[in-house]
Order: structure tokens, then C-alpha cells, then sequence
């Protein structure tokens, strides 16, 4: 089986490296992480395995892996459109997973190939250096499926070699569902935790608590606008959840974006808060909170 991962960042060389075990495996990726994998691997530590993962890297795609069985897309969901032109004619046709945050990736995706998968993955990858990788925290099994709905053998394939090679995987019917939900746990910590620059954890204070509920609410309401069905039949129902399941197993992780703008990137908040709010508007809903909380974030973008 031949693997690529496009725009692999913490999370795609996270995945490389342990799919590298049961698979041929090639990450594109930046120029730094591709020379340090390349001179003594990839290294990890956490929940994950400790160790070093040596296996095909660069900053391009060689000829040699334009066939590939799977392409993974691991990049920032601000990337997507970028990574599918430069990779249009190695993608066109072929099974593509997004691994990513947020609301909009496969829709993209779709645009180049009629055969995505969708994830959705809630593990905590921190960077600690040039492809030095901390696994710090998992709330759910990683899980894919056909996009919008449905499950084939290319997806049930590729759920079990991740389980070979150590995730935790799932195939499921209706990863569309899946995607929300995890955006719906996105919106109400992501932006938040980076703004007051403290872990997941903290946020259960009654002021920051008080800011997730409200960002529930309007995130559920939009959801419902969509068609999309979510497992939880109110914004209640998953703030309970949220705080008794999730929160507990990812109270030490530091937000994405809070990593992102301590490097001065650009993140995902258009995917996630901001994608909330343009679909409120779309709906004629009101997200006042999602658009504040987004507009935070992208002034501290502009500091």
C-alpha cells in the first residue's frame, strides 16, 4: 500500500510516521521538517509511542509517488485550495482523505477528485521542533468515511491499516455528522483557549464557560440549518458531554490556534467560528458570538 500526505504538518507527519510501519509512505512537507526526517527522522513523544520514525520525505512530490493508493491532505484548512492545484493531476480521480479542521475541506477537495473521504480526528499534536512531534492528549478514536455519507472498501481498507499501525480507527456512515461535531467542539475551545492563552482545562472557569455556551448554542443552531443531524439532540445535551467526556481527556492540551499565532500564522478560525457565522447569515440566524470570537482572532492575526 502507497501512501502520500500532502501539506503534512504535526498531525500528517504524526500519521506518516506511524503509517510508515505498515505501509510505503511519502509526507510532503516544509523544507526544515523534510531535512531534519530525512536526517534522523521524525520524532515522537506522548500516548502515540516514543521514538523515530524514519521514512520518504520532501517539499515536493516525486514521480515516483504520483500512483499512490491514498493521498492524505494534512495541511491547514487554509492551504487546501493551494495544495490541490499544485497536486491537481496526482489527486484527479484518486482516493483523498482530509485530515483536517473545520467545515469546507471536502467540498474542496470534491472540485479535484469524485472520491473523498472525510475524517475527523481529536488528538493534541504539539511541536516540539523540526519534525519533533508531541502526542499529548485523544478524546475518540480517529474516524473516516465516504463524504458526505457512506462507507466502501477503500474507506474500510484504510481504517484498518491505521489500526495496524496503531490508531485507533474507525469507519463510519456518516462522517459529515462527525466533521460537525468535531467543529462544534472546535468552535467553543479553540479560539478561546488561545485568546486567553491557557489549556483546555482552564475554560470550565464560569466566565469562559458562560462564552462556550453561548458559542454552542448558535454552532448547534446553524448545524440543524444544514440538515446536518448531530448525535446530541440539544446544545445542553453536549455541553454535558463536553465537560464530562471531552474536556476531562484534553484539559492539558493548548489550542491550534493559540500555536499557530505564536509562530505569527495565519489559522483556521474561517473554517470554524467564521464558517459558523457566514452559514448563520446565510440561514438568517444570528451568531453573535461566533463573530466576535472570530474577529478576535483575526485581529490578533494582524499583531
Amino acid at each position: 500500500m502507497r501512501i502520500v500526505v500532502l501539506g503534512a504538518g504535526a498531525v500528517g507527519l504524526t500519521v506518516a510516521a506511524k503509517l510508515s510501519r505498515v505501509a510505503d509512505v511519502h509526507a510532503v512537507a516544509r523544507k526544515r521538517h523534510a531535512d531534519a526526517v530525512r536526517e534522523r527522522g521524525l520524532l515522537m513523544t506522548g500516548i502515540w509511542g516514543e521514538g523515530a520514525y524514519r521514512f520518504s520525505c520532501s517539499e515536493d512530490l516525486p514521480d515516483a509517488w504520483q500512483d499512490a493508493d491514498y493521498y492524505i491532505i494534512a495541511a491547514k484548512s487554509t492551504d487546501t485550495g493551494a495544495i490541490c492545484r499544485q497536486f491537481a493531476d496526482a489527486i484527479r480521480g484518486r482516493e483523498v482523505m482530509s485530515l483536517q479542521n473545520g467545515i469546507g475541506n471536502e467540498e474542496i477537495i470534491g472540485e479535484f477528485t469524485d472520491r473523498v473521504i472525510g475524517a475527523m480526528i481529536i488528538t493534541g499534536f504539539e511541536w516540539r521542533g523540526d519534525a519533533s512531534v508531541h502526542v499529548s492528549v485523544e478524546a475518540a478514536p480517529m474516524r473516516l468515511g465516504r463524504y458526505p455519507s457512506g462507507v466502501d472498501d477503500a474507506v474500510e481498507t484504510l481504517a484498518a491499516l491505521l489500526r495496524e499501525a496503531g490508531i485507533r480507527a474507525e469507519a463510519t456512515a456518516e462522517i459529515r455528522t462527525d466533521i460537525w461535531s468535531k467543529t462544534l467542539y472546535n468552535c467553543a475551545l479553540n479560539p478561546l483557549g488561545a485568546i486567553a492563552n491557557v489549556p483546555y482545562g482552564a475554560l470550565t472557569d464560569p466566565h469562559a464557560w458562560a462564552i462556550v455556551t453561548a458559542i454552542v448554542g448558535e454552532t448547534f443552531r446553524v448545524a440543524e440549518a444544514e440538515g446536518v443531524l448531530l448525535p446530541w439532540e440539544t446544545p445542553e445535551e453536549y455541553l454535558a458531554y463536553l465537560r464530562s467526556t471531552q474536556l476531562p481527556a484534553t484539559a492539558a492540551h493548548h489550542s491550534s490556534m493559540l500555536q499557530d499565532l505564536t509562530r505569527g500564522r495565519k489559522t483556521e478560525i474561517d473554517f470554524m467560528n467564521g464558517a459558523v457565522a457566514a452559514l448563520a447569515g446565510k440561514h438568517g440566524l444570528e451568531a453573535p458570538h461566533n463573530a466576535c470570537i472570530a474577529e478576535l482572532i483575526r485581529f490578533r492575526e494582524r499583531l
